[in-house]
């Protein structure tokens, strides 16, 4: 089962996660895959079990949501951790989540991959590993670093064909809820960042403008 190398994560700090397929391959082929991903995501962030995820991400492909009476009534509750932001890729993950319960980013990770994993072994009648190894987590140690990470997860989908100069508007990226409207409303929590600029287009130009992704150092 997926887990991170040992790191030591502390209460309330901020972590950069990430993980890729095994042997680079792809982990997400159609919508639907990375629908799936995102609920897993998004709602495991809570201890709560959930039944006909395959329903919820086939409400979420015909209308752009995955709510339902249970699911609007999670805002309530409390999380085992916090989603800052998040990218999806073909073949890789990048995540920045803050640790709420103890344990918590290991339970949302062990959960959201290995459930992921079962599903996707499933689908494509394969067995084994669906990612490579552990997944990663960094320390994100101080507030410019949280700003670079940010920019440099939502300036990921520039690497794909027809996405570079139109990160904004990739749809399995925070980034759009970001500038625009916030499509998760409590299951993202973007205003650690976003408090830091006047409005929501300057971050969007402060990510446009970033270095990131043109810096080796956090590389997959």
């Amino acid at each position: 089962m997926p887990r991170a190398k040992d790191i030591g994560i502390e209460l309330d700090e901020y972590y950069h996660l990430y993980t890729r397929g095994v042997r680079k391959k792809n982990v997400f082929f159609d919508n639907r895959d990375y629908a799936r991903f995102l609920f897993c995501l998004l709602y495991f962030q809570y201890a709560d079990n959930f039944y006909n995820i395959s329903d919820a991400v086939t409400r979420f492909l015909k209308t752009g949501s995955f709510a339902s009476r249970k699911m609007t009534a999670l805002n309530e509750k409390r999380r085992v951790a916090d989603i800052i932001a998040f990218t999806l890729m073909p073949n890789h993950i990048h995540i920045i989540a803050r640790e709420i319960e103890p344990g918590g980013i290991a339970q949302l990770m062990k959960r959201a991959l290995g459930g992921y994993a079962k599903y996707f072994n499933t689908k494509y009648k394969v067995s084994g590993h669906v990612f490579q190894g552990a997944y990663n987590a960094v320390h994100i140690k101080d507030n410019d670093q949280l700003l670079y990470v940010s920019a440099y997860v939502h300036r990921n989908p520039r690497e794909l064909r027809g996405w570079k100069n139109r990160e904004e508007k990739y749809p399995w990226s925070s980034f759009s809820d970001y500038t625009t409207t916030n499509r998760w409303g409590n299951l993202i929590q973007p205003n650690i960042v976003l408090e830091q600029f006047s409005k929501k287009l300057p971050y969007r130009d402060f990510v446009n403008t970033s270095t990131a992704k043109s810096d080796a150092e956090l590389e997959m």
